[in-house]
């Protein structure tokens, strides 16, 4: 049973004082009354800013919008809320309409990588699908902060199907990743028609989900929406936790929801400056998660998305976050450090190096205390000639395989089968999309 909690109740009775737990915990409840302006939160929080300061935050929530969840507003401390993680993540600041030099309206080329509306193709057997552009509240660290100011994105059901028949089409994407938005803001109905049509792609092996619900509006996290997601398993659910703080016992019924409903959950977390940039939060973040059956999945560096300078922290602050990981906790508490670069070029895990020097046949390596170590590489190791064929592999060959694997990217360089001495960075895994898109232009 979800939480109602008496600062809660309080909130709720100050939106409408014959709310009960039942409406709290009815998440369309929820949304109804989410707060869009200073005068509401002013009202729920008691919080008062000064004539000058909402003027400020006037100027922010008209290029990005103010949204909050009643219950997401619940969590802020509101008697030290300048230092406060929700209150940091949830609502304005007029640091968002500083824009740095290097700040970009889309970092990682999701529109430029895109074949057809909504869908996004950078890895070779992947696609990350969009199919909602509403979110239960608005995050201010925001990749995809073009998109709330943008209109004309609102993915229509014709645009869910083209993005359907792209993969349908592309024989190589065997995962998808579908995202907003959330997702879970869907309706029961068209959510399940939507991954109907997925599973019925006979190349499709994974369905990934991403949401914040959990973290904003875990009373959206229903029987009935669990009981339709699992007719479409193998389904793996990401959520968005950034700080201990979210994880409140409202959330915990919405994890083991999906947890007891057979989804393999991960968490990916975005190292915000002045909220979670400290190796001690970060671990108790994952410790928590761990506890409640989801696995830190990544660590993201902040992007270059426009207004969100403020948030991002030097690269070596989530290496020494890692240094107080690795070696200290289990393996699987670990997150994975990466940095989504500008660009489109991908994520790229950051790690401490361990590899302090290298010979032929010996390799110096230190652990997370700081000792060396010799690791003697093996004599008489007879490599593998791979041609990357595996139907005529000697060793064993994969069932079901179609035929050759193409070498890719870097792999190119240390394939046996390939004579290549150097690539160049256009010849590195370059997803050319550009017929498709010059079909998009000339029918606007």
């Amino acid at each position: 049973m979800f939480l109602f909690n008496e600062r809660q109740e309080q909130i709720a009775h100050v939106v409408d004082p014959k709310a009960s737990y039942s409406h709290w915990s009815e998440w369309k409840w929820q949304l109804d009354h989410s707060v869009k302006d200073i005068e509401t939160f002013e009202k729920l929080t008691g919080i008062s800013f000064e004539k000058q300061e909402k003027l400020e935050i006037e100027k922010t929530i008209n290029k990005f919008p103010l949204l909050i969840t009643p219950y997401y507003l619940s969590l802020i401390d509101t008697v030290n809320y300048k230092n406060d993680p929700i209150f940091k993540q949830a609502f304005p600041s007029p640091s968002e309409l500083i824009i740095d030099a290097f700040d970009m309206e889309d970092p990682l080329h999701e529109d430029q990588d895109s074949p057809v509306p909504g869908i996004t193709h950078r890895y070779p057997d992947r696609v990350l699908f969009l199919v909602s552009n509403a979110c239960a509240i608005y995050c201010r660290h925001c990749t995809r902060k073009r998109k709330v100011r943008d209109i004309n994105f609102i993915p229509s059901k014709s645009m869910i199907i083209k993005g359907i028949e792209y993969i349908e089409k592309t024989p190589r994407v065997r995962d998808v990743l579908v995202s907003g938005g959330d997702p879970f803001l869907l309706s029961d109905d068209y959510l399940d028609w939507i991954l109907t049509r997925l599973r019925k792609i006979p190349h499709l092996e994974i369905i990934r989900i991403g949401t914040r619900i959990p973290v904003a509006l875990p009373f959206r996290v229903t029987d009935s929406l669990v009981n339709m997601l699992k007719k479409h398993h193998p389904i793996w659910i990401n959520t968005h936790f950034n700080h201990p703080r979210e994880i409140t016992p409202s959330a915990v019924e919405s994890l083991k929801k999906l947890a007891d409903g057979g989804f393999p959950l991960g968490n990916q977390s975005v190292l915000l400056a002045g909220i979670n940039d400290c190796p001690h939060i970060i671990r108790k973040l994952c410790h928590m998660l761990v506890q409640h059956r989801v696995r830190p999945y990544y660590l993201y560096h902040c992007d270059f998305s426009e207004g969100l300078s403020h948030f991002r922290t030097p690269l070596g602050k989530g290496i020494e976050i890692l240094e107080n990981l690795i070696g200290h906790t289990s393996g699987f508490t670990v997150p994975t450090f990466v940095v989504d670069v500008p660009g489109g070029g991908g994520k790229i895990p950051l790690i401490p190096n361990y590899i302090v020097s290298w010979s032929p046949g010996r390799v110096i390596l230190r652990n997370y205390k700081g000792t060396f170590t010799c690791y003697k590489e093996p004599e008489n190791y007879q490599p593998i000639h791979c041609d990357s064929d595996c139907q005529k592999c000697g060793i064993s060959s994969i069932h079901n395989n179609p035929g050759k694997y193409p070498d890719e990217g870097i792999a190119q360089l240390l394939s046996e089968s390939n004579n290549a001495f150097a690539i160049t960075p256009g010849e590195i895994l370059s997803m050319d999309h550009s017929e498709q898109k010059e079909k998009r232009k000339g029918k606007q």
